[in-house]
């Protein structure tokens, strides 16, 4: 973890293209909610082979002319390089300099992975193109990405992405915080020196939350399962656990040298606000 603390602290917040109008008021009111932490930047996510292209370029456009740094994520599954290169004028016609660049989800139905087939692919393609006008984030994952071998080769893909020239990694949630420190410390040895942030999911529906695990392989530890079982269809005595078990171990992360922390919103404002707030009552 001695690496990482060399970095400057930055809090962000991850959205999902709102599909209504209504969605999209909402999504503006979270936003200036959410501002109060001062986010480096907002974040949109990428419907599996750029369903959401335009929703997500909408959202994102948004958010810069309000005066925040957006961050758009951008997936290469099923995409050509026009494609990618289209998107990547665009942003830049709008200002915007900040990427997530994803492998992605193959869209159902699709056979064919189009020119690109990883993520590292999609990072050297970016900086062939644009040079270093992008600060370029890139995906991690603690507890191993569910289509890995092993971890070991997990640790590989995830230095070609870095390699290819990714300034910072994102990871994807957990909730126990030794499988984050045992992976900075995994790539310290690899000799892999960026900034990886933890990526923080509130709980707030226990149901959508396990299903959201199973399919990204993220853990729900057995204790924190159980305790949230005893409370069945109780939303606000689930909500209040996961703002409590969160909380700490954020604080965790952040007092062992985390370079701040990516909140995974859903579109929400008060689960990442109250444990925001909880980090400095503490």
């Amino acid at each position: 973890m001695d690496s990482q603390k060399k970095y400057s602290r930055h809090f962000s917040c991850e959205f999902f293209p709102p599909k209504t109008e209504a969605g999209a008021a909402s999504l503006v009111k979270v936003r200036a909610e959410l501002e109060r932490i001062n986010p480096d930047f907002f974040s949109v996510t990428f419907g599996a082979g750029g369903s959401t292209r335009d929703k997500t370029m909408e959202a994102v456009v948004a958010i810069q002319r309000s005066g925040c740094q957006a961050a758009p994520h951008l997936s290469c599954v099923a995409s050509t390089k026009d494609n990618i290169r289209e998107v990547l004028s665009s942003y830049q016609e709008q200002g915007i300099n900040k990427i997530v660049a994803l492998r992605g989800d193959m869209p159902s139905g699709v056979l064919s992975a189009g020119e690109f087939r990883y993520a590292n692919e999609l990072v050297e393609f970016i900086r062939t193109e644009t040079g270093d006008y992008f600060d370029i984030h890139v995906a991690a994952y603690p507890e191993v990405h569910p289509q890995a071998g092993n971890a070991q080769d997990d640790l590989i893909n995830f230095k070609r992405k870095v390699d290819a020239g990714a300034n910072a990694a994102i990871t994807q949630y957990f909730y126990t915080a030794e499988a984050y420190f045992s992976f900075v410390d995994s790539c310290e040895k690899q000799g892999i020196d960026l900034p990886v942030v933890p990526g923080i999911m509130p709980i707030n529906n226990y149901t959508q939350l396990s299903r959201f695990s199973e399919m990204c392989g993220a853990e729900i530890p057995r204790w924190l399962r159980k305790r949230l079982e005893v409370f069945g269809d109780d939303r606000e005595a689930i909500q209040s656990l996961g703002i409590e078990v969160v909380s700490e171990m954020c604080q965790r992360l952040l007092d062992n040298g985390a370079p701040g922390l990516h909140f995974y919103t859903m579109n929400q404002s008060v689960p990442t606000l109250r444990i925001f707030d909880n980090l400095h009552s503490r």
